[in-house]
């Protein structure tokens, strides 16, 4: 049987003249195999190290795993200003203060101008009431770094525990102008709010102003609640402060001046 009988129709020259025409243009331009991919390179063995004291101590502290953070830092072979400013921290979060003041201090003998540890070291002195080297320790930093808003909202709160309520006002005021939203933030040692209720809410009122200044209405009017609630002013007061003029027709606002002072 011939091969090409499909062809029926046409004539046996047409068609061997066809094949030979297919037959001289497959040898010119032949079909491409598309090759294969390259084999994928077998990665090699890398060892990974073992991590260093002080990366499992920062992976304890980001666990808020302060004591194992510790014991690992003590391992460090010859720990740096950095290292014993991490235990300070350790060592505060777990209100071991006499510790955490030791870390503090040997930190600043290495590097004297560190305004981190400064600050922290003041925060220490600020817990423990110690307000005269709690200033000394912001201030030095300040002089380094006068733009730093954490440290002043530190020196503010400082001024503030201290009844100078007028002093700490503008200490915040610089504060805010550096950082409108520093009062929202939480980083590091922070200094605890003074005991006293009434020093709360001096620094509630006073943030109030700060917060209608920036014109940050709703937080404003939750301070100034806070401190009508902790006793330092009154409705009537508040209505009266200028500084909250601009409150005036807010309707949380509005309600907070017209309750009744409480007795």
């Amino acid at each position: 049987m011939n091969k090409f009988n499909h062809y029926s129709g046409f004539p046996a020259s047409v068609i061997a003249a066809t094949l030979l025409s297919a037959a001289a243009l497959f040898a010119q331009t032949p079909p491409e195999v598309t090759p294969p991919p390259p084999p994928e390179p077998i990665p090699a063995v890398v060892p990974v190290p073992a991590p260093t004291p002080e990366a499992v101590g920062d992976s304890m502290m980001a666990r808020r795993r302060y004591q194992a953070a510790i014991e690992a830092y003590k391992q460090v072979p010859q720990p740096s200003a950095a290292v014993w400013n991490k235990m300070g921290i350790a060592y505060q979060m777990l209100f071991d203060l006499q510790d955490a003041t030791r870390c503090y201090q040997t930190s600043l003998k290495m590097e004297p101008k560190n305004v981190n540890v400064l600050n922290n070291l003041g925060t220490v002195y600020d817990s423990q009431k110690q307000y005269g080297k709690a200033v000394k320790m912001y201030r030095k930093a300040l002089k380094i770094e006068p733009k730093s808003a954490l440290i002043l909202k530190n020196l503010g709160t400082d001024l503030m525990a201290q009844h100078k309520y007028e002093k700490g006002w503008e200490v915040y005021k610089s504060a805010l102008e550096v950082d409108p939203q520093i009062f929202d933030r939480s980083t590091g040692p922070r200094v605890e709010n003074p005991s006293s209720v009434q020093d709360r809410g001096a620094m509630n009122y006073y943030m109030a102003k700060g917060c209608a200044r920036a014109g940050r209405t709703d937080r404003a009017i939750e301070y100034l609640r806070s401190a009508v609630n902790e006793g330092f002013t009154n409705p009537k007061k508040i209505a009266a402060d200028q500084e909250f003029a601009a409150l005036h027709g807010v309707p949380a606002f509005e309600r907070l001046i017209a309750e009744p002072e409480k007795q």
